[in-house]
């Protein structure tokens, strides 16, 4: 499964395709479009756009290096691309181990450099129109 999805999350099947019994502790991070921005200007819908190879790959080095420091038995993170409306969950972030404090740590983790590494921009829409907003810059890549 990729870290971007076009279609709805579904968090019942993902909840249902993790029981393991050698988990002790789950946490699910659920990122919603929220009915107000920033400025509390209303919303309408967010759009969101990525750089797709390039956010798989990032994605995959935050799992990658999240595995490293916690003892983790799964990781599930999935981003929507595409129109949302609002209520829809826009991000999802499962982290299951045997033990809850490795969960929360990692699901934080994840999360925070999903937010500040992973190429992914967003656009609001709303009655005064279309705004996009500040994203995450694209590395560099030394030649």
């Amino acid at each position: 499964m990729g870290f971007l999805t076009s279609e709805v999350i579904n968090l019942n099947r993902l909840i249902v395709d993790r029981q393991n019994t050698s988990i002790g502790g789950t946490v699910i991070f659920l990122g919603t479009v929220r009915e107000r921005n920033s400025e509390n200007i209303q919303l309408s819908q967010l759009c969101y756009e990525a750089y797709d190879t390039m956010a798989e790959e990032i994605f995959s080095d935050i799992e990658t290096e999240a595995r490293h420091k916690w003892e983790i038995e799964d990781i599930t993170a999935l981003h929507r691309i595409g129109t949302l409306n609002v209520g829809e969950v826009s991000v999802t972030i499962i982290v299951s181990s045997k033990h809850r404090k490795e969960s929360f740590d990692c699901c934080k983790y994840i999360i925070d450099n999903v937010k500040t590494r992973v190429p992914i921009w967003k656009m609001e829409i709303t009655n005064r129109g279309k705004k996009w907003l500040e994203g995450t810059l694209i590395p560099q890549t030394e030649k």
